[in-house]
């Protein structure tokens, strides 16, 4: 039976009857969690268990766990992260090792607390132009430093459990606005793009689940890269992915339209599942109705990338630390 082609938010630190009933029957892929529901390790387990319980089945549990201001998790219950283009500018050539361990530790800590998913790595290329919003959370500014980098973290969350997320296909470095608030408009050209941004996300096209840009390609499309068959095309032909599309938050301002409309024109274009994060159940409910179940390839991927998650190998993590302080003594920083 195919699951709902979506992945949903919670309101707060426990679920309500009504929102247990309400995923039960809406049975989607995912869960995604926020700093609203986050408050102790014993808490977040039982609320992994609960939306668990709620669907029946092991569904993933997804988080943006970057670093930086990107960090849902922070001390006392995970390490404190710098942003990530902070810590590959500090590690100088031993960034994509450095990296590698940062996000082992970042899955080990993840897992621990029953969530088996991470919203990275983040492919997108830096530039002189890149908004604010999303620089710092880059890997590089050359298309060679942000596929090693992207590589080594992607690598690290496999390693310890979590299923990455591939983002934002086909890439977001160029946009000078934040799309949580308008839709950016790039304009560069395509055989441009195919050669930097869309290469970047051609080297890890082989990861089990990716997340879209909501940003115009006008190379290729007026629309938004989530709304687009057009765009969903060179996804899947030019760059190669074939795992688990989902859209980045469906609320987000970029997008105009009902929820209902977006929902309908995502799954109409080529994603597979519509990510909704705020917890608002009117929303949720029009989301899940318009957004329908899996077809049959969607369900084929969204088994190909559950077929991805592995039992982590225990490991030491003070050692992963230890490790990771050397190799800043070794560039001349402190961690």
């Amino acid at each position: 039976m195919a699951n709902g082609a979506t992945i949903l938010g919670c309101l707060g630190t426990t679920l309500s009857a009504r929102e247990i009933s309400f995923f039960k029957e809406a049975d989607p892929f995912g869960f995604i969690l926020f700093d609203r529901n986050l408050e102790t390790p014993d808490q977040i387990r039982a609320l992994c268990d609960s939306l668990r319980d709620a669907v029946g089945w092991d569904v993933p549990i997804t988080i943006d766990q970057e670093g930086g201001r990107v960090q849902r998790l922070r001390p006392p219950l995970a390490h404190q992260w710098l942003p990530p283009l902070d810590d590959v500018q500090r590690f100088g050539k031993n960034a994509p090792r450095a990296m590698y361990l940062r996000y082992r530790i970042i899955a080990d800590e993840l897992f621990s607390l029953g969530i088996d998913s991470n919203c990275a790595p983040m492919m997108d290329i830096a530039s002189e132009d890149t908004h604010d919003f999303l620089k710092n959370r880059c890997y590089g500014s050359t298309l060679e430093d942000v596929v090693k980098v992207g590589q080594a973290v992607a690598g690290g969350l496999l390693d310890g459990g979590v299923l990455p997320v591939l983002k934002h296909i086909p890439g977001h470095g160029r946009a000078v606005s934040d799309s949580h608030l308008d839709l950016p408009i790039v304009d560069t050209n395509g055989e441009v793009l195919r050669q930097s941004d869309f290469a970047a996300f051609e080297a890890l096209n082989d990861l089990p689940m990716g997340m879209t840009a909501h940003i115009t390609y006008t190379a290729f499309d007026d629309r938004p890269a989530t709304l687009s068959p057009k765009m969903m095309a060179v996804i899947r032909d030019d760059i190669g992915f074939d795992g688990l599309m989902m859209t980045d938050d469906i609320t987000m301002k970029a997008l105009t339209g009902s929820l209902a409309e977006l929902s309908r024109l995502s799954i109409d274009a080529g994603c597979d599942i519509v990510l909704h994060c705020n917890g608002d159940m009117a929303e949720m409910e029009e989301v899940v109705a318009a957004s329908g179940t899996m077809n049959d390839k969607s369900q084929s991927r969204a088994d190909a990338a559950l077929a991805c998650r592995r039992t982590p190998d225990p490991v030491d993590i003070s050692h992963l630390h230890a490790q990771l302080e050397a190799l800043a003594n070794e560039a001349g920083h402190d961690v």
